[in-house]
């Protein structure tokens, strides 16, 4: 595989690559495919992937952490190689229950928490429920750029329409050229998504007949709103290390959330911005990702 500073990491090869390496894991009577790359005795990193794309988004860090940590991925329900079903409640609830399903599953204890997107509300009420007595014991907790609060999230217009009465006929008549220009638009101007990344992404999202849910799987805006209380105290009363990486110029959660995160008082241990950087620094900036996270761990581990 390509070095993690490579870009051209995501193409259709490498996607089949990533399938190849993980496995499909049935919990709460959904398959669910699972990455799970490791020894039991390494300390172990949760990474948990947004929306509209996949677990696929971490293989840029990948080979960077493997080394020292026991890495753990999955795709959500409705996402990447897992499945699809047509409901219309996924519920970040239901996410977090299934990703405390496969950790139970997988006899995980003790771990770090990476998140991105959708993945940082999933990790959100992971953590309220660590104040609950949830699932194992996080070490650690880091954000990359994620509607964090609901009122910086600057959604955009596509998302809107999904989430109104017109969502489904939206969904069916979009295609391609439509997420070609949404996918672009929040990335930064010097780290443009290729043709051969917007085609491996788009064929991924389509795994399983998968837009057809884009209108179901959007409803995780409402959530944020319905829970914002429930998912701020926990960053507030954190009793763990909590880290921000984040793209600045991300047009949907860029700086304007790290300065609402500072503004509310969100425990901040860690921050990195990336100037130059849009929403998917994973993805458009791995390397500069992996050594800030690196970092960042090396701070946590300096406190044991």
């Amino acid at each position: 595989m390509a070095a993690a500073n490579d870009k051209t990491l995501w193409n259709e090869a490498n996607k089949q690559l990533w399938r190849e390496q993980g496995r499909m894991l049935t919990v709460l009577g959904h398959r669910l495919f699972v990455r799970d790359d490791g020894a039991a005795d390494q300390p172990t990193i949760l990474l948990i992937h947004g929306f509209p794309t996949s677990s696929w988004d971490w293989q840029g860090l990948w080979e960077g952490l493997r080394p020292d940590y026991r890495l753990i991925t999955l795709d959500m329900l409705g996402f990447g190689f897992s499945d699809k079903p047509k409901r219309r409640d996924y519920s970040i609830h239901l996410q977090a229950d299934l990703v405390e399903a496969v950790l139970s599953e997988l006899g995980v204890q003790r771990y770090h928490v990476l998140a991105h997107d959708y993945g940082d509300t999933v990790a959100q009420e992971l953590l309220a429920r660590q104040q609950e007595g949830g699932v194992g014991q996080w070490l650690s907790g880091c954000f990359l750029n994620g509607g964090l609060f609901p009122e910086t999230h600057r959604a955009l217009l596509t998302q809107k329409l999904l989430l109104s009465p017109i969502g489904p006929l939206l969904n069916r008549l979009s295609g391609f050229a439509q997420f070609r220009k949404n996918f672009s638009r929040v990335f930064g101007p010097d780290t443009q998504p290729s043709d051969t990344e917007l085609n491996a992404f788009w064929s991924l999202i389509n795994e399983n007949d998968g837009k057809h849910i884009f209108h179901n799987l959007i409803t995780y805006m409402r959530d944020r709103k319905q829970h914002r209380q429930r998912w701020l105290e926990p960053l507030q009363r954190a009793e763990l290390p909590l880290a921000l990486i984040n793209g600045s110029v991300d047009p949907v959660s860029g700086d304007h959330m790290v300065q609402r995160y500072q503004q509310l008082e969100c425990r901040l241990d860690f921050l990195a911005r990336l100037p130059r950087i849009g929403h998917y620094p994973q993805v458009e900036a791995p390397n500069e990702v992996l050594t800030a996270y690196k970092n960042f761990l090396a701070t946590v581990s300096a406190e044991d």
